[in-house]
């Protein structure tokens, strides 16, 4: 049986027949498209009759029977403590977007609701983020116009549910955790970036990477030292109330006095945006009484709830009437590229505070969707679940989703009552907020590890699992069709010979895997005899001691190959190899 090649990431036909080919193109894809959505809807329908499906579908139904008071109260205090970082937050991401303050707050408050019916993880919060934001900026920006941010929020959620539907959420697992640590970095460097001309206090209105440097280094002239002064403070101060949430130590010591001063900075190191907000606001307003101006402002923020009403079909770009069909133009592959970001962030997230749990995606893509959608009639922005409110919220203690009542309560109050004070938040401390955020962002620690692996990524792995214990007639078929194999491929194959299964050998197989070692050197192709039982070894060494340095006993295959590519140890276990796979040998001696 001749050894087979295996490529990462390699896709195989089921249909080993042959028939499949041709059966395939009787119908054309939008017919199999169609067959294949009405199916899902056929499936949705018959099971909207069960039990199981209102559970599913609606998680409150499940724990709302057994809800008491004592969660209720913790669960409201979870919600308020949520609330002091989302609505500065929420302003932050509004800028990062190319939108007005406002904007972030009526982004805030819808998801916070449906979520309450639809979540099924209690310590997700879904709102306004930097990588949405960064992601909106391009359409808001060059088109000048807040309608593009809200229909591709009722677009995006429209795919959302839609890939819910259909349970297409494992398509999210074929992005591979490189490409996800790359981007998220690199979107954090941008918006980063983006934030220097407000940290500055300087003009500009580029938000590209290299257009923000670019901005920066032309007018680095016109630096106001106020705004500088305020961001750096900022920066440190959030930096420094990040910090204090490693010294509670005493929540839960036995003493009073410890237990209220552990309180204190848990509480402060959590409300920390709000915190440096409001004393900034108030000192801006101190010193503009005073006829002292050493800040750029916000300025004037539209007062009042958000009006309630359809997204935009049509708008108004640079005198220029667009209809949906200019505008979906306009959005092009960002339609797809949206959501599946939002969709990776959002179940992310809910798998790394599941706790255990099994993690239902497709309601949690429901849950996303029809946040965005409801959000859209409120002029919200793109949302996904948000890390950095999440963890706030699980180490608020929160019990169930119901603490969204309290967050979406108290951006509703913020909206109706401190909009004319938003005016005072200097620029420079909404872009701290927004630097001591996306820094933490940053892979910093993938990538050398990413650095280690990157030649497994690409690197073609063959792969011999001899059945049974190899005897001489077997050996001398293995070496000969691993050699020729090598011959008739160009790439420079790594070989490995798993030998789990191999308990005792000659020296006829032992003096032919010696020779194989020999032939692959001098076509400098690497070759390891993997899983080898000691007494095999010995056998080996016998023929050439030299041989030992080509045996190993990693625990993981991934390990193993990382040993092979790079001179630094593996230092750790990974739970998959890249897409190499386990080829089986046949190696009785008649084969």
């Amino acid at each position: 049986m001749e050894p087979t090649k295996e490529q990462p990431h390699v896709t195989r036909d089921p249909d080993l027949s042959g028939r499949g080919t041709f059966q395939n193109q009787e119908k054309s894809f939008p017919a199999k498209a169609a067959d294949t959505v009405t199916s899902c809807i056929q499936t949705e329908v018959a099971e909207m009759c069960t039990k199981e499906f209102l559970h599913r579908r609606f998680p409150i139904t499940t724990w709302l029977p057994q809800y008491n008071f004592s969660a209720f109260i913790q669960d409201m205090l979870a919600g308020l403590t949520v609330a002091l970082t989302l609505i500065p937050q929420s302003m932050a991401y509004a800028e990062v977007a190319g939108l007005q303050p406002q904007y972030g707050l009526y982004s805030s408050f819808m998801s916070c609701f449906v979520y309450i019916l639809l979540g099924s993880c209690k310590d997700i919060t879904i709102g306004p983020t930097a990588i949405m934001g960064i992601m909106t900026n391009p359409f808001v920006v060059q088109n000048d116009n807040p309608d593009f941010a809200v229909l591709l929020c009722f677009l995006m959620g429209c795919v959302i549910v839609l890939v819910g539907l259909l349970r297409l959420g494992f398509l999210v697992e074929f992005i591979s955790f490189p490409v996800t640590a790359g981007f998220i970095s690199a979107a954090s460097i941008t918006i980063g970036s983006s934030q220097l001309k407000s940290l500055l206090g300087i003009k500009g209105s580029g938000n590209d990477f290299l257009d923000s440097w670019e901005n920066l280094f032309k007018n680095i002239q016109d630096t106001r030292p106020g705004d500088v002064t305020l961001g750096v403070c900022t920066i440190i101060l959030l930096l420094i109330g990040r910090k204090m949430k490693d010294f509670t130590g005493g929540r839960r010591s036995s003493s009073a006095v410890r237990r209220f001063l552990g309180n204190t900075i848990w509480i402060i190191s959590i409300s920390r945006n709000s915190i440096v907000v409001i004393i900034s606001m108030i000192l801006a307003y101190v010193l503009q009484t005073k006829g002292y101006e050493p800040f750029k402002l916000t300025g004037e923020v539209a007062d009042g709830l958000p009006p309630f009403g359809p997204p935009p079909f049509s708008t108004v770009s640079h005198n220029e009437t667009l209809n949906f069909e200019d505008m979906a133009r306009i959005y092009g592959t960002s339609l797809l590229s949206v959501p599946f970001i939002s969709i990776l962030e959002t179940i992310a997230i809910a798998k790394s505070f599941s706790k255990g749990k099994a993690v239902d995606a497709s309601q949690e893509m429901f849950a996303l969707g029809l946040s965005n959608i409801l959000g859209s009639f409120v002029r919200s922005f793109p949302t996904a679940g948000s890390f950095s409110r999440t963890a706030v919220n699980n180490a608020s203690g929160v019990k169930t989703p119901l603490g969204g009542l309290m967050t979406g309560v108290m951006v509703l109050m913020a909206l109706g009552l401190l909009t004319s004070t938003f005016a005072y938040i200097p620029k420079a401390t909404l872009a701290g907020v927004i630097i001591s955020a996306v820094v933490f962002m940053v892979e910093y620690e993938m990538i050398p590890l990413l650095w280690r692996t990157k030649s497994i990524e690409t690197q073609e792995v063959l792969l011999l699992t001899p059945q049974q214990g190899i005897v001489f007639p077997a050996a001398e078929y293995i070496r000969d069709t691993v050699f020729r194999y090598c011959l008739a491929t160009e790439s420079n194959v790594i070989v490995v010979v798993d030998g789990a299964n191999v308990h005792h050998i000659d020296s006829t197989v032992a003096k032919n895997m010696t020779l194989l070692v020999e032939d692959l050197n001098i076509r400098k192709q690497k070759i390891v005899f993997w899983n080898w039982k000691h007494s095999a070894e010995v056998v080996c060494r016998g023929i050439d001691a030299e041989i030992s340095k080509y045996f190993s006993h990693e625990d993981n295959l991934e390990c193993l190959l990382q040993e092979m590519n790079t001179e630094n140890d593996c230092n750790g276990t990974v739970d998959s190899t890249n897409g190499t796979h386990n080829t089986s040998l046949n190696t009785e001696p008649n084969v």
